[in-house]
């Protein structure tokens, strides 16, 4: 997964290698992201957090080789690092407080492209997503709900240098058929957007797709998304959630460097944008 920092990352490092029901994935979801608070947390506080029921987080911490939950929050609180001189936790490089509650969500997500940055220190995932993608003729983008806005994103600048993009972005019983209809044509891969909260269509589409003997890409808010399957090649981006909706920055961007690196498997990716360039002057399709 590359190397995040904070305590986010340290669960992660924690959670990785471990094979995890859809139940416990949703609690180590939930354990990421209140990273900070997790050390304090009851099992009941958990429990209510995640969704899930007391003994589902009792069975969560034995998966990960302890005795129970208390044993758990033991090794988190031991885990925490010392203190800083430099002032509370939370505090500006001043000392003061870190801002109101929207510059909190600012920085939440300068963080989130942070570990984006720091992920992607290891480019080999990203280039081997950008084959995949590059050699399916064509391509379908999947994004419900949340995600739709993403994926219509992908798809619209994914066009102006791919030959045939389909952009899957609403659900019901066409669905499949429109996977199908790929499959049909010569799909051989399939680029998943997957944020929360998680459409079941969604699930159900990827395992449609599978079947179908398609390559899933995903990018997603964290590899412990409901959407994950052995096999898959997922990218994790974390969303903002200190607002109403959450914010999804980091997932744009990762978007944006998959199409970087789909361009750069295709050949002729310049060649069509200049032929966009030239067409889109003749028509004067823009102000400037």
């Amino acid at each position: 997964m590359g190397t995040v920092s904070g305590a986010g990352a340290r669960l992660l490092r924690m959670f990785e290698g471990h094979r995890l029901t859809p139940t416990q994935r949703r609690i180590a979801h939930c354990m990421v992201r209140r990273a900070d608070d997790a050390p304090f947390l009851s099992s009941v506080e958990l429990a209510e957090l995640a969704g899930v029921s007391q003994p589902s987080v009792t069975r969560f911490a034995v998966a990960l080789g302890f005795d129970g939950y208390p044993a758990l929050r033991r090794h988190l609180r031991e885990s925490l690092p010392a203190p800083s001189a430099g002032g509370a936790p939370g505090a500006g490089e001043d000392g003061g407080a870190a801002g109101n509650a929207y510059q909190q969500a600012v920085h939440a997500e300068i963080e989130h492209l942070r570990q984006l940055a720091a992920l992607l220190a290891d480019p080999a995932p990203v280039a081997e997503a950008g084959r995949l993608l590059a050699a399916s003729r064509p391509l379908p983008v999947l994004g419900l709900r949340a995600a739709a806005a993403q994926a219509r994103g992908f798809a619209y600048f994914a066009a102006k240098v791919h030959p045939d993009v389909r952009l899957l972005d609403e659900g019901g019983s066409m669905l499949d058929d429109r996977l199908d209809a790929a499959v049909r044509a010569g799909a051989s891969a399939l680029l998943c957007f997957a944020l929360p909260r998680h459409p079941r269509e969604t699930v159900a589409a990827l395992e449609h797709a599978r079947e179908a003997g398609l390559r899933i890409v995903t990018v997603a808010d964290s590899v412990f998304a409901p959407v994950a399957r052995p096999g898959d090649l997922l990218l994790p981006a974390a969303v903002g959630t200190a607002l109403s909706f959450d914010t999804a920055c980091s997932p744009m961007m990762l978007g944006r460097v998959l199409l970087e690196a789909m361009c750069d498997e295709l050949p002729d990716a310049q060649a069509r944008l200049e032929e966009f360039d030239t067409r889109a002057a003749q028509r004067g399709l823009f102000a400037e």
